[in-house]
């Protein structure tokens, strides 16, 4: 293992920075090998710091041509390095520092800094870009002021765009180039800084604010693909409509501006009225963009854009604290998406994500608090612990005060921390003056890793009429916190029977608590005893998932098929679902493991076609509650839930089974569904539409997988005669796990269609990936060849490779280790260009201790072969290590 890997920073050694940077004026003059940067910063002693401290200032691969402090020459040669500016006593006053350093955005294949994508410069600063352009206090507690001069040939960056409000543009010195002058009046930290200088179209608009300020709105994209950033320009105004009835939040600029560049790390940046994009997130066309796409697009631009106030008016201290401005948006953005959507289908998703991505997380060696104590990489913790966990930690929050008393805490908030970099404590306590209310226990949510388990199990007493829960939680051991204390658990409950929910009647100190349907689980057990209870319901638990735990009970299968047909809360008629046939897989792999054949029943095939009878033949149908409903546990789910031991080739072979024999077993129902509901009219990316869209697809699905009379020449009428991407995608799907020549006539007719657009592509890429079969990493190597992938782009990288990692358990757990050893060499390759990307694949590694003893010792030799490997990035070294459990 090497020994050369970064020194752990923590929280507990923070202090506030020796200097603060008051204003930045940047002088940047664009050029593809040779942009230069002169920065003019006016700096001042923090009477918190330090006095006469000296004042270093972070770099990053920097070549210093000149610096001047008060207008007076220094030595670079003496004080400047690619890493650092390093002045030893500086003035114990205000002065001002000039610096004047040179980059090379064409070679940039970070896409850290300023870089170049497809001729277009734009930067990404965060977390610790903005070193990369200019020395700096590369931290988010230095707020400035920020004027940034762009000048660069008018040929090629026809568009000069920055932070804040255009306040001057025109000819440069050289009759050639232009420039443009941009102010941001408003305090920010380095890693919102952001400009963009490119041959882009725009699509225009405009957006009154609630006091009657006009702001321009730009959504800049490649030319020519103007008309397909319609459905974004959307979004962004419902948004800014949506923050100022929900939250009070007014837009504060004169300008907002969103840009798409194809050759991003991450999703999108909330830079300060200059939000930078991944095309993926901005572009949507009905013919080549699904449901799925445009719900992202719609919560990515919303994210962002409510950033302009929890992230960028109020950010974070240090970046320990990434937490309160992400997972707090995260919150936001989900109830914005909630509110224009169907609320009860956007929380089954949301769950979904949370379970897929951040349990595995949270019960693997990469475990880690909401809020870090310590790293080692920062770029490591942009997690779905980080995002996922932290929003549904706000959302406990809100379910605990209450909601009046949450938005108050929002408001007081906003008020305070307004211009700050604030702290989780800071946040808190405003939650806590405006609830009248003690936090210190339910800050643990923040300071404690791992998934904490809730155990329930009743009892009726028909004679006293009394229905008794004990309820007991616990948190097991994590990566450096072996022993656990006990967090605050709101549980929403109700008492559910065939004759509706039951009243809630309690003696219980809480009992209005548990009158509303909220009951706070504060200790290791409680008990809980309703009264008049006439029959014997079933406990329904944790509705809406109202905290991000395992819930593990004593219900029979006939309970799960009570509240499945009667809960009153949708999200629990879908749990219910899901835990019925988990225990299903679950015994159906163990069986097949075993020797034996996969288990079915009767029972869970008639109780879905209950479902989705219903959602047919009902006035008011919520086609999309029926499609999840009809949409099985992954295998990642099921692997997850048995926890060792795994063998994916039996989860494997137990759901393709179940799907075979429901697909079979209601083949008349599902084929009249995906008739009835064919499109009758416009495509329309609403909820409405996407719902009908996803019962019909989920309809073809068990079709094919049941092998029914005619699903195949289904399918391929589907494929051909969509006018949606959305369908034709299903049908593609269901194609390709059917294999044959089908197959492989639709990937060929897909290539031709649709080779001229990348995002496409994406599509293509990742559904070969996640094909199940032993020829797939064949087909993937050859894939890495193919003239569409590009092992440059992030994007192509993620739908093939990524996908492959992510989606198709069989084959990358090849027992031969083959699957794990391509990944180790797709890691390895892009470690030398591109660290941020390479980390982020290798994470696909961390539930490898799940596995089999064979598949075990392959995974944990691929991670090894990697940590060994000389000369390795931060980024990678990191994550290797703590999956081998060395750090």
């Amino acid at each position: 293992m090497r020994t050369d890997v970064a020194p752990p920073i923590r929280l507990s050694d923070y202090r506030p920075p020796d200097y603060l940077i008051e204003t930045v004026d940047l002088d940047i003059s664009l050029h593809p090998g040779a942009t230069r940067v002169r920065a003019l910063l006016r700096i001042a002693p923090n009477p918190q710091g330090r006095a006469g401290a000296p004042l270093v200032l972070d770099g990053d691969e920097l070549v210093c041509l000149a610096a001047r402090l008060d207008g007076v020459a220094l030595d670079v040669a003496t004080i400047a390095t690619a890493t650092s500016l390093r002045i030893e006593a500086p003035p114990q006053r205000p002065f001002s520092l000039e610096i004047e350093t040179r980059l090379d955005p064409s070679a940039n294949t970070k896409l850290m800094g300023l870089y170049r994508s497809n001729g277009v410069y734009c930067t990404q600063c965060e977390a610790e870009g903005f070193r990369r352009i200019t020395y700096f206090l590369d931290r988010p507690d230095v707020l400035s002021v920020y004027t940034t001069r762009i000048e660069g040939p008018r040929a090629e960056t026809p568009v000069l765009l920055g932070n804040g409000n255009l306040i001057a543009a025109g000819e440069a010195a050289l009759a050639s180039r232009h420039f443009a002058v941009w102010h941001d009046p408003f305090p920010k930290p380095c890693y919102l800084f952001a400009v963009v200088g490119g041959d882009l179209g725009a699509l225009k608009d405009c957006f009154v604010t609630q006091s009657g300020r006009a702001v321009e709105l730009g959504v800049y994209v490649e030319r020519g693909k103007e008309k397909a950033a319609g459905y974004a320009m959307d979004a962004l105004k419902r948004a800014m409509a949506w923050d100022e009835r929900v939250f009070g939040r007014e837009y504060d600029l004169d300008v907002f501006n969103i840009v798409a560049v194809s050759d991003f790390n991450m999703g999108a940046m909330e830079n300060k009225g200059l939000n930078i994009f991944n095309d993926k997130y901005v572009l949507a066309l009905p013919e080549t963009a699904t449901d799925a796409d445009y719900a992202a697009i719609e919560a990515i631009i919303a994210h962002e854009y409510f950033h302009n106030w929890t992230g960028n008016r109020i950010t974070c201290r240090d970046w320990f604290q990434l937490c309160l401005k992400e997972g707090l948006t995260v919150f936001r953005d989900q109830e914005f998406s909630a509110d224009e959507r169907s609320r009860p289908v956007r929380r089954i998703a949301d769950v979904r994500t949370l379970r897929a991505q951040q349990f595995p997380e949270d019960a693997g060696p990469l475990a880690h608090n909401v809020r870090p104590t310590e790293y080692r990489e920062i770029n490591n913790f942009y997690t779905a612990t980080v995002y996922e966990k932290g929003a549904e930690v706000v959302r406990m929050l809100a379910l605990l005060v209450g909601d009046d008393a949450f938005r108050r805490g929002m408001d007081l908030y906003f008020e305070r921390c307004d211009g700050s970099a604030a702290t989780v404590e800071d946040f808190l306590a405003c939650f806590a003056e405006a609830a009248q209310r003690d936090l210190s226990q339910f800050k643990l949510w923040y300071e404690q890793a791992g998934t904490p388990t809730v155990s329930a199990a009743s009892r009726y007493d028909a004679a006293r009429r009394t229905f008794t829960l004990d309820l007991t939680q616990s948190l097991a051991p994590t990566p450096g916190q072996p022993t656990k204390q006990t967090p605050v658990t709101p549980i929403r409950l109700g008492l559910t029977t065939p004759a509706g929910d039951a009243p809630l009647e309690t003696d219980d100190a809480e009992a209005d608590e548990i009158a509303r349907g909220v009951f706070i689980l504060s200790t290791p057990a409680r008990r809980i005893v309703f009264r008049n209870v006439a029959t014997r319901p079933v406990a329904s638990l944790l509705r809406g998932f109202s905290a991000p735990v395992r819930l593990e009970t004593d219900q029979s299968d006939d309970d799960l098929m009570t509240l499945l047909a009667h809960d009153s809360d949708s999200f629990n008629r879908w749990q219910a679902a899901q835990t019925s046939v988990t225990r299903l897989l679950i015994a159906s792999a163990q069986a097949i493991r075993a020797g034996e054949g996969a288990r079915g029943d009767a029972r869970l095939g008639g109780a879905l076609g209950r479902v989705l009878e219903g959602a047919l033949r009902s006035q008011s149908p919520d086609h999309a509650s029926a499609a999840q409903i009809a949409t099985l546990p992954s295998e990642a789910d099921i692997a997850r839930e048995i926890g060792a031991d795994v063998d994916p080739d039996a989860i494997f072979l137990a759901r393709k089974a179940l799907r075979a024999a429901l697909g079979a077993g209601l083949a008349p129902l599902l084929g009249e569904i995906h008739e009835t509901l064919a499109a009758d009219g416009r495509y329309a990316p609403d909820a409405a539409g996407a719902g009908r869209r996803a019962l019909r697809n989920a309809a073809l699905d068990l079709l094919v997988a049941g092998d029914a009379q005619g699903a195949l020449e289904r399918a391929e009428r589907q494929f051909h005669r969509a006018d949606n991407m959305t369908d034709q995608m299903a049908a593609l799907a269901a194609l390709c796990l059917a294999g044959g020549p089908q197959r492989e006539r639709a990937l060929e007719s897909f290539l031709r269609t649709h080779g001229g657009e990348p995002l496409v592509i994406d599509k293509w890429l990742s559904i070969q990936a996640t094909i199940a079969e032993p020829d797939t990493l064949d087909r993937l190597m050859a894939l890495t060849r193919h003239h569409a992938f590009s092992w440059s782009n992030p994007n192509r990288v993620r739908a093939l490779i990524g996908a492959f990692a992510a989606g198709n358990a069989t084959q990358f757990h090849r027992a031969d280790g083959a699957g794990y050893d391509f990944v180790a060499d797709a890691v390895l390759r892009l470690d030398r260009a591109n660290p941020q990307l390479a980390a982020r694949l290798l994470t696909s590694f961390r539930s490898w201790r799940l596995y089999e003893e064979t598949r075990r010792a392959r995974a944990r030799a691929a991670l090894q072969r990697i940590a060994d490997e000389k000369n390795l990035s931060r980024d990678v070294a990191d994550i290797a290590a703590r999956s081998l459990g060395e750090t």
